[in-house]
């Protein structure tokens, strides 16, 4: 229950719009009933609130549970790579497991030993454990108009194919991009880094 939860805030991170039952069906590979099941279990918990067919948003108490597994994931990823050497496109689903995994007390100590770090490898903003998020200044680069001169402070890690092949770009946590141009029709846009042009999409 706690994956739909997370999964519910993450997926309004970016935008404020609403997730739907058949986009968790989707993410996690299981049926509407399921979900249905589901979320049905998280409103008597006064979790979440959904009507049938509709989108599915979370209470003041569910955004803080979800907020708690988002801290647990994101310091999780944090830890794999700084101390275990695990590549960013290898902490995600490892992440996944081991949250479940820990008391609250280890997330707290864990918190500690890093340093009480404000973002994950990813770029992700980690949570305090009161639930504040540290400031973001940052756009998806396909919401940015070219040309523009850009740093690269965020990356989404839900595909490890992309970001291996973003690090075979350069495309990684602070670099320097420029935004040449959008290609609409192509759903590409071109990026010059480091003197050579890119289309990214």
């Amino acid at each position: 229950m706690q994956d739909y939860l997370k999964v519910i805030w993450t997926s309004q991170e970016w935008d404020d719009t609403p997730i739907s039952s058949k986009a968790l069906a989707d993410r996690f590979g299981v049926t509407p009933s399921t979900v249905s099941e589901a979320l049905k279990k998280l409103a008597a918990q006064g979790l979440v609130d959904h009507r049938r067919y509709g989108a599915v948003t979370l209470t003041a108490s569910g955004r803080t549970a979800a907020l708690a597994m988002v801290r647990r994931h994101r310091l999780v990823e944090t830890f794999l790579v700084e101390y275990l050497g695990y590549a960013w496109d290898e902490v995600h689903d490892e992440a996944e497991v081991l949250e479940h995994a820990v008391s609250d007390d280890f997330v707290e100590r864990l918190a500690e030993r890093l340093g009480h770090p404000e973002f994950d490898p990813h770029g992700d903003p980690i949570p305090t454990a009161d639930g504040r998020l540290p400031a973001l200044d940052a756009r998806r680069l396909v919401d940015v108009e070219a040309p523009a001169d850009l740093v690269v402070v965020r990356v989404s890690d839900d595909d490890p194919a992309l970001l291996r092949h973003l690090v075979e770009l350069g495309l990684v946590l602070g670099v320097r991009v420029h935004l040449v141009e959008r290609h609409d029709f192509a759903g590409t846009l071109a990026v010059r880094i480091d003197g050579r042009t890119l289309d990214v999409g």
